[in-house]
């Protein structure tokens, strides 16, 4: 994939190319108040191996803290209208949105969760109802509802899509609106009384900037932010995700989060072999850092299955397809991004820690990094709760509904 030439000086330096990147890059360029050059650095122009790609590509509203679950019900509205915002010329991108649901299930002890987050949600306009353990078993006959006794479920405005299809489309509408993409590696940042005044690239290329953002994901956000002086809570931790055919009726089934922390969700159309799905979760206790793609098996024989043969019986008899691995680049903090200027700099900005929400949260994250570069403040979503200040404060954002 070529690269286009680099220039010298860019108003802003984006680092890494992926779909936050690209969405910061396409807002940017689309504010007609913006007249500066944008240039995004990536150093994987394949992408075959980013988290944009190998993610199941999901959206939910079902969070507990109110900055997540605004971020999500205006990503819905904009995964919905995808030709609109992102055509370029007669041709318009299209993501398959499948508004299938998540459904979190829950026992005695997590029902005052469910409802405290349901109101929450329903409340800033989300379409979530509580289903009663008799409802449930209506809803998904499919469903053993022995050891719970209710879940929550997304009517709309929650499902899953292409998330290639999305991080290219950011990327090539960007690049028609004027911005520049440069194959390479970001090997230092030039710094100066609280200012990063240039980016090196690994070939030696200096270019010179009035500010630069940090959207360099697993591979090398914590890194970047290492370049700059700053220690950042953001560690690459391995999740593979499994795909597995059941002949068994399992119709209409949503995004199902387990007990267990396992999930599963169907995947494709059923044909007369059965229904594809997918599936995975935290991989148990020890989750160091990882750089490696290969596929952790034994996470899927050991923890996986059990959970999913346990939750919907016609799992037991299952035939494995295929499984890939990806990366998470974790805030282990408090498992939320850090979405902004970076504390004791005056252009330095951090889109850092999805922690696995990145896809969903691009939309609404781009928009609020441009707004802050251009305005110096949000002007549509208020995104400050995600600042890097808290982390530095040490005062995490506490989120209840992590998967």
């Amino acid at each position: 994939m070529a690269s286009d030439s680099a220039p010298s000086f860019a108003d802003i330096v984006i680092i890494g190319g992926a779909v936050t990147g690209s969405s910061t890059a396409y807002h940017l360029a689309k504010d007609p108040a913006f007249k500066g050059r944008v240039i995004v650095i990536e150093k994987d122009p394949t992408y075959t191996r980013c988290a944009s790609a190998l993610s199941a590509a999901s959206i939910r509203q079902q969070f507990s803290s109110e900055v997540n679950v605004k971020i999500s019900l205006y990503g819905i509205e904009f995964l919905r209208n995808i030709g609109e915002h992102l055509a370029v010329g007669d041709e318009k991108p299209a993501i398959d949105l499948h508004e299938g649901g998540y459904l979190y299930v829950a026992t005695d002890a997590g029902r005052p969760i469910l409802e405290a987050n349901e109101k929450l949600q329903n409340g800033l306009g989300a379409d979530i109802v509580l289903l009663e353990r008799d409802g449930l078993k209506q809803q998904f006959p499919w469903l053993n509802t022995d050891d719970i006794v209710m879940g929550s479920y997304g009517r709309s405005g929650e499902g899953w899509f292409d998330g290639w299809g999305l991080m290219q489309a950011f990327r090539k509408k960007a690049r028609s609106l004027g911005v520049t993409y440069i194959d390479g590696e970001v090997t230092a940042l030039e710094k100066k009384n609280g200012t990063i005044t240039a980016v090196i690239l690994q070939d030696g290329t200096r270019i010179a900037c009035g500010a630069v953002l940090n959207a360099a994901g697993a591979s090398g956000g914590r890194e970047i932010a290492a370049m700059a002086g700053l220690e950042i809570p953001v560690f690459s931790k391995r999740r593979s995700v499994f795909s597995f055919l059941c002949k068994g009726d399992v119709g209409h089934a949503p995004l199902l989060i387990d007990l267990s922390g396992t999930w599963f969700r169907p995947e494709g159309k059923r044909s007369a072999d059965g229904q594809m799905f997918i599936c995975g979760g935290a991989p148990g206790d020890e989750d160091p850092e990882s750089k490696s793609f290969d596929v952790d098996w034994d996470v899927f024989e050991t923890i996986y299955w059990p959970a999913l043969a346990h939750r919907v019986p016609a799992f037991e008899n299952i035939k494995p397809g295929r499984a890939w691995s990806g990366h998470y680049d974790m805030n282990v903090f408090d498992h939320n991004a850090i979405v902004g200027r970076a504390v004791g700099f005056s252009n330095f900005y951090l889109a850092n820690g999805f922690s696995g929400h990145g896809l969903q949260q691009s939309p609404a994250v781009g928009r609020g990094l441009s707004e802050l570069m251009i305005y110096g403040r949000f002007t549509t979503l208020d995104l400050s709760d995600l600042g890097h200040e808290r982390v530095v404060t040490k005062k995490p954002i506490h989120e209840a509904n992590v998967i």
